[in-house]
């Protein structure tokens, strides 16, 4: 029988969250057919064996090694059979059907190749999750650089974020979130899937924008919506910066390369980049372990 929609999630130890997001996807979704797999990266929380147990509904691959968010997002894809895939987050949560009315849109507009919902944090507020493609201002002005936080309201980021606008009507956007988005497989095995060579961060940009140079659309619809819990940490650990940094120069080389003495001083940027944030997520390791060390020996003998 043939399914109208194929989720995709990539788990790593989510053994918390994915629980959540496969019983609302089930208790709201109608109008579609669809199959779920869930492609577990290793995880060493039990996930893969939780999801053996109590979810015989979903195509489980338990890989026994960490591939990364796009590797993994391939095989899950090529595992599945719908006409449309939808990628999502393992910390996602739903209340309405969203599948449906996304899939909706791409079979009425074949001009679009990515359609994506309004994304609410847990508390109901908004999500910034349709954005600019990032320019070399980026890297000042982006969600979480210390400008955009000391003054919120300036163009760089307000441009970058898209926050000049309600999110509350529908409109063509350059990208969206990879936390929650639907394309025809079509496209996506036309285009080559994920860049393989992102192990995560970023491989949402790339996609849009290799669907975009394809001549599609990518449209941001508000009138369905997902809950998402953010999932990147302040303490991001060693690997998580180098990966974030790897994809960074990754997608510059792909997208915005125009001549070895720009490419030397952009490559140089980011490194220093994430030099800063190594030794600051080094220095905010140490102050914890320290603080651990100071209140254990303050803790009165039982």
């Amino acid at each position: 029988m043939s399914v109208d929609v194929s989720v995709v999630i990539v788990g790593y130890n989510s053994r918390d969250d994915l629980p959540v997001a496969l019983d609302s996807l089930r208790e709201h979704t109608a109008g579609v057919s669809y199959d779920v797999t869930v492609v577990d990266n290793a995880s060493r929380d039990g996930t893969a064996q939780l999801i053996e147990r109590e979810y015989p509904w979903v195509r489980l691959i338990a890989r026994g090694a960490n591939i990364g968010l796009s590797g993994a997002g391939n095989e899950g894809a090529a595992a599945s059979g719908g006409e449309f895939i939808v990628a999502l987050n393992p910390d996602v949560r739903f209340d309405h059907d969203v599948l449906g009315p996304l899939a909706a849109y791409l079979r009425a507009h074949p001009d679009a190749g990515v359609v994506a919902p309004k994304l609410l944090n847990p508390d109901g507020t908004l999500q910034l999750s349709c954005r600019a493609f990032p320019g070399y201002s980026t890297a000042l002005f982006n969600r979480y650089s210390l400008l955009t936080r000391l003054l919120p309201g300036n163009r760089f980021s307000r441009r970058y974020l898209m926050a000049g606008f309600d999110h509350a009507s529908r409109r063509d956007v350059d990208w969206v979130s990879g936390a929650a988005m639907m394309f025809p497989r079509a496209l996506f095995e036309r285009l080559g899937g994920w860049d393989a060579g992102v192990f995560m961060f970023n491989e949402d940009v790339d996609f849009c924008r290799r669907v975009h140079d394809a001549g599609f659309r990518v449209v941001y619809m508000p009138e369905v919506w997902l809950y998402h819990e953010i999932g990147v940490s302040k303490r991001a650990p060693a690997r998580m910066i180098i990966a974030r940094h790897r994809s960074m120069w990754r997608y510059y080389r792909k997208h915005l390369s125009r001549n070895l003495a720009l490419d030397g001083v952009t490559a140089t940027g980011i490194a220093a980049r994430c030099a800063l944030l190594l030794a600051s997520s080094a220095m905010r390791g140490l102050g914890e372990r320290l603080r651990r060390g100071g209140r254990a020996r303050m803790a009165p003998a039982r």
